[in-house]
């Protein structure tokens, strides 16, 4: 099944939780935390490690959705001469975690914080990623301070990095933001998102990125029941992006300039990815001419048409083989680029919920100081991709199956009905398999019949199978 970005509202009641639960326990997922990580946690809240850089007159803003409290990032972008200024402040988790202490083992255990629809399994103790280390509205925080500055084109052309105590004026969500930008009454830091992003966008055309507006799949709680909508990303979580892949861009280029990094990496695409791809386009009816290079037909797509949306799903196994490259000492790795940036890039503005950005941000002080890194990071470098790769498997299975048992339980009362639907996928060695895209409820479940499958046309499909505890839901050619 192609894999799809989630988003919940809600907390879901039995069968779910129950389902939601055993599913916990079959990955064993972490429970509660240790005493002694969060006696450290509840110490550290209380008195952190703070900088002497005090940036608090700066007005920061965070973009979030409405719901999220382990706030990673602030921003504040401004003009600078003919160009630009972002200051993007990312929460500075190693003002809060002790190198060898029970809580750094902890968040090696694991590695990212975990997303079901009944609660969020947090890589940090809660009073710390949604609380002392979070970087809430009118709340002074300790923050690695990103200070980037651009040329009239959106280039980067001078970077700082530095510890720095800051404070958010305002926490904001996206569509708030396209809002007041779409009607002019945002004021210019915030207005200057869509003038940074759109230019940012563009660079990434002229160097061959692609940033895939998948749609997401919502799991949203209506009069004690729940439903599953699309929701196409709006411009200006585009624009956001942006931001961050700035700064995962500087940080990149920083790590390669002094030797030692931790870098996001992806391959080039194997041909035969891409041919599957031209042959899903040709079934979608998506016109894929030889002369448009892959890059171009997906700006060139429309997330809120059925067949758009069903190829862009298809897009995202060309990023199936990213992974995290470490080096140190000068000696860089074969493959130092991740091939829908189209660039070098890392991971460095997520550290409440991704382990490897707090290791990121350390490297980064540390080049910009003419320092080498701490000792506690360079000893970790050697284990932390495959730390890393684990919890990436571990919140991808989390993703795909929440998403299964919460179709499964909508679905459990209406065995026997016909729904419409799309197909998007068919198995390319048993072709009366594939995945259907239903137009309502917003599910995309397998389908089995006897006769091979009409990739990319409508089809009428029964629900044979729907079943919250073995999360599976299955259709047939109606």
């Amino acid at each position: 099944m192609p894999s799809r970005h989630i988003r919940v509202t809600g907390a879901p009641e039995a069968p779910l939780r129950a389902a939601l639960s055993a599913l916990r326990t079959e990955l064993g997922v972490p429970e509660s935390f240790p005493p002694e990580a969060l006696t450290e946690a509840e110490r550290a809240a209380k008195a952190p490690t703070l900088p002497s850089y005090d940036a608090t007159d700066i007005p920061f803003f965070t973009i979030d959705p409405p719901t999220s409290t382990d706030l990673d990032q602030a921003m504040h972008l401004s003009r600078h001469g003919t160009g630009h200024r972002v200051r993007y402040a990312i929460a500075d988790a190693a003002a809060f975690v002790v190198p060898g202490s029970a809580l750094d083992a902890e968040t090696h255990r694991r590695v990212t914080t975990l997303y079901f629809p009944d609660e969020k399994v947090p890589l940090h103790p809660v009073l710390l990623s949604e609380g002392a280390a979070s970087l809430l509205p009118d709340r002074a925080r300790p923050a690695v301070l990103w200070t980037i500055d651009l040329d009239a084109d959106g280039r980067t052309v001078a970077v700082d990095v530095r510890r720095a105590l800051v404070r958010s004026r305002a926490k904001l969500d996206y569509a708030d933001v396209q809002k007041r930008i779409d009607d002019r009454t945002a004021e210019e830091p915030l207005a200057l998102l869509k003038e940074i992003g759109q230019a940012r966008e563009r660079l990434e055309v002229e160097r061959g990125g692609i940033s895939l507006n998948v749609p997401e799949q919502e799991i949203v709680e209506r009069d004690h029941t729940y439903e599953l909508n699309y929701r196409a990303p709006l411009p200006a979580d585009g624009w956001n992006a942006q931001i961050s892949l700035l700064t995962g861009m500087a940080a990149a280029d920083l790590m390669l300039t002094h030797g030692t990094g931790v870098l996001r990496t992806l391959p080039a695409a194997p041909d035969g990815a891409v041919g599957r791809l031209r042959r899903t386009a040709q079934a979608l009816h998506i016109d894929w001419p030889h002369h448009v290079s892959y890059a171009q037909l997906v700006r060139s797509l429309d997330p809120h048409r059925p067949d758009h949306a069903a190829f862009l799903q298809e897009c995202t196994t060309l990023l199936r083989g990213a992974g995290y490259t470490v080096f140190r000492d000068g000696n860089l790795p074969p493959i130092t680029t991740h091939a829908a940036v189209a660039a070098p890039y890392a991971h460095c503005t997520a550290p409440l919920r991704r382990l490897a950005d707090r290791y990121a941000s350390e490297i980064c002080l540390a080049a910009v100081a003419g320092e080498t890194p701490p000792d506690w990071v360079l000893a970790a470098l050697g284990v932390l991709p495959h730390e890393m790769a684990d919890g990436t498997r571990r919140a991808g299975t989390v993703e795909r199956a929440c998403v299964d048992i919460v179709e499964a339980a909508l679905l459990k009362d209406r065995v026997g009905e016909v729904f419409d639907g799309y197909v998007v996928d068919v198995d390319e060695h048993q072709p009366t398999l594939g995945t259907v895209q239903l137009e309502s409820p917003a599910i995309i479940g397998r389908v089995e019949g006897d006769e091979q499958l009409p990739l990319g046309e409508r089809l009428r499909v029964r629900l044979t199978q729907a079943d919250p505890g073995a999360a599976r839901v299955r259709f047939a050619p109606a």
